[in-house]
């Protein structure tokens, strides 16, 4: 049975870093939801725009497996990006569209968690105050309708970077969202927050980028495990992501990637069944 996850939110949930500046993570037994059924993970895992790419979710995974080296995850992708918490109100689209993926994705898993980022678009002292009893009436509606009254949710904070960047006009109250998200956090069982401290932006100055996404990652799957908040980074989460990208392909993750690299053009076919022949010798 994997385990499986459900990711919503907006666009940092979605995630916006670019793939060129990080080493890629690729593992067999990571998988994400594609027309209802388990694909082997790639990024942009939550494609919402053209603009999609890395999110925390993949370094989320990476960390899990470590500890959970005989079992499959699985990621159910469901953010979009620029979306408010009005847009994700109890019978909305993108509350309907959650629940049925998450049921698709019940058939052959059990969820086990619930990833939320979300806050940028709500940055006004009315929404924030408004942001907790909101925000309550869709956990409680999502867990009530999946059955998954326990199931850890991990909320993160925004970026402190947000005042400063190109947009900072829009965000000069971001501090009134994160209180809010920790407040809750802080006062609902089976709620834990995570500290975006110390996380840089995309030149947008809007969205993580992918190294920040990837430690974003790494702080949810902590607070995942240890069900606790985490509100200061992790002095060795560098070396924590050091050790995901060192590890080693499979000869099944090898076939994969050189599989993906012919499909997409990167190779000649006589490359390709060099490569493949030797891999299959191993």
């Amino acid at each position: 049975m994997i385990h499986s996850f459900l990711m919503i939110g907006q666009s940092n949930m979605a995630g916006r870093g670019y793939a060129k500046e990080v080493p890629p993570i690729f593992d067999e037994h990571i998988k994400m939801l594609r027309n209802g059924l388990w694909q082997i993970m790639s990024e942009p895992i939550n494609f919402d725009r053209p603009s999609s790419g890395v999110g925390l979710a993949s370094s989320f995974a990476a960390s899990w497996r470590k500890d959970h080296q005989q079992d499959e995850i699985g990621l159910i992708p469901c953010a979009d990006g620029g979306t408010s918490l009005d847009d994700w109100a109890v019978g909305s689209t993108l509350f309907e569209n959650a629940l049925s993926q998450a049921r698709l994705a019940q058939r052959t898993s059990e969820i086990k968690g619930i990833l939320w980022h979300q806050g940028e678009s709500d940055c006004s002292p009315e929404k924030a105050e408004q942001y907790q009893e909101k925000f309550s009436k869709i956990i409680n509606a999502l867990r009530q309708e999946l059955n998954i009254p326990e199931a850890p949710l991990i909320i993160g904070g925004l970026g402190d970077y947000l005042p400063n960047g190109l947009f900072g006009q829009y965000f000069m109250h971001y501090s009134f969202v994160n209180r809010e998200l920790e407040d809750f956090a802080q006062s609902n069982e089976n709620c834990y927050f995570v500290s975006a401290k110390g996380l840089t932006a995309n030149p947008d100055g809007v969205h993580f980028n992918a190294h920040s996404q990837r430690l974003l990652g790494i702080r949810y799957y902590c607070a995942y495990r240890d069900l606790k908040h985490l509100l200061n980074p992790n002095v060795n989460e560098n070396d924590i992501l050091n050790k995901i990208y060192d590890r080693p392909y499979t000869k099944t993750e090898r076939l994969k990637l050189l599989e993906h690299e012919f499909a997409v053009g990167n190779i000649e076919g006589k490359d390709y069944l060099m490569q493949l022949k030797a891999i299959g010798q191993e």
